[in-house]
């Protein structure tokens, strides 16, 4: 198959790969406008695992949406999370308090936790369970590294945090003093303290255990109150889509950047060497997904803007003499923009310092090895055409004072002499081209 398509003319193999991109494209939003089906009456299953972001945050209320459509009775959301954004966790527990349909967060399975984002999240169900060996809370907010944050700042944004936990608590009948000491303390749980604590409602070992537990429950909805028949009730698993999945997979800052930096230096391949459709394909694509993923990750504009500068700069070093000085900034560009396109996330959602370390070193050396070979590429004499015969010897068939004919590797030429005259029959030495006339100075004996 590959050598088949290195074969291929340029416009058939244009053709492929514009195919090949439609029909990933196709499938892509197939999978992502599939429903999970099942009957009516049946209990969705979320599994929320890893970290609260808004890929997560887009998969629960889809799943929320496409259950309250095909008419389930509940939503579990089985939760395993360390933690993550307050903004995707924010917007998770509006669309489960919402309340058009029960939603059971179940924290599992064995050995599973609710920490941080994860702790408010459970809270905010209606039924909050957990599975053995689990535990929930240690929500204190952190700062961009992972430290406490200081001063007034902290103060804000901790009794923000503190009066969120509690108005989630309030709202749903549970210990709201517990869930201000998780974000001041932090105080953690296990699910049996948990319990005792009247932080969620019940331990069950598994799904199974936990629709027959809840059976029979009343749960308050806005409108109305329901009582839960899960008992026998069928079960339908809605996992993530196609898409979800890609996004879950590149909404890692650490892939994001690697993709816009691997796609901007096979551009810059692709503009250096014009022809060679693939780094041009492989750069497009991966600038595609590099902004798809970006489209779920906060990330600063300063950060985006100057990681294109970098490469701006390093091809404008092709075309501008600048001794090197427009390559070190684009180094430098690359190393600042890597570290700003996600200043201000919590640690888990910043990119790894020594990653942009790293590829701004690839990058420079990349860079300093395209410029190297060009340079001397550009030294060398001509192989082919009529730049070949600077340098080479001819003999004079006419006197030239200071024009004439002169006799070069089997052709005639008309020929200058730079200076003096030079008689029929001496030797010359071709020294520049203009056109198809020769410019020659006579060759000296010594």
């Amino acid at each position: 198959m590959m050598n088949r398509l290195l074969v291929m003319p340029l416009r058939q193999r244009l053709v492929f790969v514009r195919r090949l991109l439609l029909l990933a494209v196709a499938l892509a939003l197939l999978a992502g406008a599939c429903g999970p089906g099942g009957p009516e009456g049946a209990v969705h299953v979320l599994k929320a695992d890893g970290d609260v972001n808004p890929v997560m945050e887009r998969y629960i209320d889809r799943g929320i949406d496409q259950a309250e459509d095909a008419k389930a009775i509940a939503v579990v959301i089985e939760l395993d999370t360390p933690g993550g954004l307050m903004s995707s966790m924010e917007d998770i527990v509006k669309r489960i308090e919402q309340d058009r349909i029960p939603v059971i967060v179940y924290v599992s399975p064995k050995g599973a936790k609710a920490a941080s984002a994860g702790t408010f999240i459970t809270m905010a169900a209606n039924i909050a369970a957990m599975a053995p060996s689990t535990r929930i809370g240690a929500a204190s907010p952190v700062g961009a590294g992972g430290e406490d944050i200081e001063g007034t700042l902290g103060k804000k944004v901790t009794e923000d945090a503190v009066a969120f936990a509690k108005s989630i608590a309030n709202y749903r009948g549970r210990n709201a003093e517990w869930a201000e000491q998780a974000v001041r303390g932090p105080v953690s749980a296990t699910e049996t303290e948990a319990v005792d604590l009247n932080v969620v409602d019940l331990v069950a070992d598994d799904l199974p255990s936990l629709l027959e537990a809840v059976d029979g429950r009343e749960v308050q909805l806005v409108d109305r109150s329901v009582t839960l028949a899960t008992r026998d009730a069928p079960i339908v698993h809605n996992n993530m889509n196609f898409a979800e999945r890609i996004l879950d997979i590149i909404s890692d800052p650490n892939i994001t950047f690697l993709l816009l930096s691997l796609g901007s230096i096979a551009l810059f391949f692709e503009i250096v060497n014009p022809g060679h459709i693939f780094p041009g394909v492989f750069g497009v694509i991966a600038l595609v997904m590099a902004f798809f993923s970006l489209s779920v990750l906060p990330f600063n504009w300063a950060g985006l803007i100057l990681i294109f500068v970098a490469f701006g700069l390093f091809v404008a070093e092709l075309f501008l003499t600048s001794h090197g000085i427009l390559g070190i900034g684009g180094v430098v560009a690359l190393i600042l923009g890597g570290l700003l396109l996600t200043w201000g996330n919590p640690p888990e959602f910043q990119v790894n310092r020594w990653l942009v370390y790293g590829m701004a070193a690839m990058a420079g050396a990349f860079f300093l090895f395209v410029v190297t070979s060009i340079i001397r590429i550009r030294r060398q004499p001509a192989v082919t055409g009529v730049n070949t015969l600077i340098g080479r010897r001819g003999v004079a068939r006419s006197p030239l004072d200071p024009s004439g004919m002169v006799f070069v590797d089997g052709e005639h030429w008309s020929a200058t002499v730079e200076e003096g005259k030079v008689e029929k029959g001496e030797e010359v030495v071709i020294t520049a081209i203009k056109g198809l006339k020769l410019t020659v100075r006579k060759l000296e004996r010594s």
